[in-house]
């Protein structure tokens, strides 16, 4: 038999849309190309995302910016937008300066931004007054000091690109957001018609730039199948726009959808215009998926063969759900996620909160890497512990673990990283640790846990030797009975002895907190706040941030609610987005205004304000006294 011609390899290019973080790229790329390139595959990848905002945050797009905003009426002007007009020169001379500043290209322009004379300053600038409190008039001098120049020139720079996101939304299109990006068009959406109706509109000038970077990208790589990873509600709008834009350039090239927005809303997808943008729409992780789907592509297998994906049937039009039974790929055969093709040196390191803790996430470029798949308690009954990114839980050694940051350090120069793990598990820390310490690899590091009494004082100090600066992780409702309802697997001050143990290794400490969750009362909400104020008081925490609870489908509340003593509202009919679900609490709480409070409260806490009032004094409306001790949290630390 004549020996047969080898398959040149697929090319694959993975596109993380707008909006994410703008301080590092979202790994969904980094994971997945890495992956391919292990299995053969000509694999790239672009990061649109941070090309649009350096398209539209430079002087030409500043200047496309301000034809808009002269098309608004006068009189119809917003604050931000009267305050662009009169200072668009002034812009436009220090737009390509900032950008620079913030991409650590330009560090001594620090000086001069810190003066307040340089920038030209909008209505995001009031925010500064609010701190006033010293005699020579610094409204940031309580936050940096005399020093901190670096840190104070960023902050202003960034309420300057938030001032121009302003005018962004008021004069171009009312949905931008840096992170949220028309986020309402698809969140729990149960039908495509708002996100049909948008898409159908014509183009406007974020459109417009968006569509011709994807062009760009489609020129320069020319792909055979292009990934586009949705993580968020934020990135959909986008998401459709670019594949809108390639299926018009080229209806040849395959897209395929996937990621956590899918992974979590579109597991009940039975919408067909979905598929007049997207060829393929997969579940839950994406290797074994992709694998069945280059496989099918090249005529390897049949498309009933397929794993985790939808499709729309050729001849009847309808959607149909693939699902050839294999197992996943393991998660320590993945590969070594790879940055190669984003602009590592593009990314912008912003300073919105000046919490040092809190900052993390929009301040410096992070290697994103995960210590294990899945979640090791899995119990949570508020969280979605029945899908695939929660359910399935799967490590890998730490020689591995070390091995893949020491290549991800190689490639990129940078020795942090943020681990992005559900729940990273005590054991894997401790022994990724170790063995950090015995390769004598020095990296800084921070990462989500659960709140466990495995994290003692000696475990806490090892991980900071090895680099930990920063932890994350779930108090949720600050109330034992609560706690024990979601099966949280932790108490009140069992969560103080551990966040203590990582503040005195020099830890910093962020605690998820929750509100509204089922059968709260005012009570218990004013009890959670004093409990928070007492963590903060005893230095256990540094941020913090309230989320309103949500019950979605996928959880036990949402699976279970009886159990809870709620009940669930009836869902409209669901061809689209499935997630949150609405419900009635006998318990009657106005969580809503609680919210405003808590909210408030907790901004001052991580500010170092109003520690020692009163948290009655933070709520506008009448509530009860707390009935926690003054010293609860004090007696609990010993």
């Amino acid at each position: 038999m004549p020996e047969q011609p080898s398959r040149a390899p697929m090319r694959v290019l993975s596109v993380i849309p707008p909006m994410t973080q703008l301080n590092t790229p979202y790994p969904s790329t980094a994971y997945l190309t890495g992956f391919l390139r292990s299995r053969g595959v000509d694999a790239n990848q672009v990061d649109l995302a941070l090309a649009l905002v350096l398209k539209l945050f430079c002087r030409e797009g500043l200047l496309a910016v301000h034809e808009r905003v002269k098309a608004v009426p006068h009189k119809a002007r917003s604050a931000a937008l009267h305050s662009f007009d009169e200072q668009v020169d002034r812009y436009t001379a220090t737009i390509g300066l900032v950008i620079g500043f913030l991409q650590g290209r330009d560090p001594t322009l620090g000086h001069r931004i810190c003066t307040r004379s340089f920038l030209p300053e909008g209505p995001r600038f009031a925010s500064l007054d609010h701190y006033v409190d010293n005699d020579d008039g610094d409204p940031l001098a309580w936050a940096f000091g005399t020093l901190g120049m670096q840190d104070r020139a960023r902050h202003l720079a960034t309420l300057y690109l938030n001032d121009l996101a302003d005018v962004l939304r008021d004069a171009v299109d009312p949905r931008f957001e840096f992170v949220r990006y028309a986020e309402s068009l698809a969140a729990s959406q149960a039908t495509f018609d708002p996100l049909a109706k948008a898409l159908a509109a014509p183009l406007n000038l974020v459109d417009e730039l968006l569509q011709a970077l994807t062009l760009e990208a489609i020129a320069q790589h020319q792909p055979q199948l292009v990934l586009i990873s949705i993580p968020f509600p934020g990135n959909v709008y986008a998401a459709f726009r670019i594949a809108q834009a390639i299926k018009a350039h080229d209806p040849s090239i395959v897209i395929a959808l996937g990621g956590g927005f899918v992974n979590t809303e579109l597991r009940e997808l039975s919408e067909p215009r979905v598929f007049d943008y997207f060829d393929f729409v997969t579940l839950d992780a994406g290797e074994r998926p992709l694998v069945a789907l280059l496989e099918h592509l090249q005529g390897q297998r049949s498309v009933q063969r397929l794993a985790r994906t939808f499709v729309r049937d050729a001849d009847s039009g309808e959607v149909r759900y693939m699902n050839m039974a294999e197992p996943d790929i393991a998660f320590a055969e993945v590969g070594t996620p790879t940055w190669d093709g984003l602009p590592l040196d593009q990314y912008l390191s912003l300073l919105d909160m000046l919490n040092p803790m809190n900052r993390l996430w929009s301040d410096g470029r992070w290697n994103k890497l995960t210590v294990a798949h899945g979640c090791y308690w899995k119990k949570c009954s508020f969280c979605d512990v029945s899908l695939d990114y929660i359910s399935r839980y799967e490590g890998a050694s730490a020689e591995l673990l070390v091995d893949r940051i020491e290549a991800i350090v190689k490639e990129t120069g940078q020795t942090g990283f943020h681990f992005v793990d559900e729940a990273a598990p005590p054991k894997a820390l401790k022994a990724l640790a170790i063995e950090l310490q015995r390769r004598q690899l020095n990296i800084s590091w921070w990462g989500n846990i659960r709140f466990e009494k495995s994290f003692t004082p000696e475990l806490c100090q090892l991980l900071a030797d090895s680099g930990c600066i920063a932890i994350s992780g779930g108090l949720e409702v600050a109330s034992d009975r609560l706690l024990k309802l979601m099966k949280k697997g932790v108490s009140v001050e069992q969560v103080a002895q551990v966040t203590r143990a990582f503040s005195d290794a020099g830890i910093l400490v962020h605690a998820y907190l929750m509100y509204g969750f089922p059968t709260q009362t005012v009570q218990d909400t004013v009890d959670a706040l004093e409990y928070v104020r007492q963590l903060f008081e005893n230095g256990c925490i540094q941020s913090g941030f309230f989320h309103r609870f949500a019950c979605t489908v996928h959880s036990p509340v949402g699976q279970n609610p009886s159990e809870y003593g709620v009940t669930l509202q009836a869902l409209p009919p669901v061809s689209f987005a499935k997630n949150d679900i609405a419900f009635v609490d006998p318990a009657g709480t106005d969580h809503q205004a609680m919210g405003v409070a808590l909210k408030k409260a907790i901004y001052n806490f991580m500010h170092g304000v109003g520690l020692d009032a009163d948290v009655r004094s933070w709520f506008n409306v009448k509530v009860p006294r707390p009935t926690v001790a003054k010293d609860k949290i004090a007696r609990a630390l010993g």
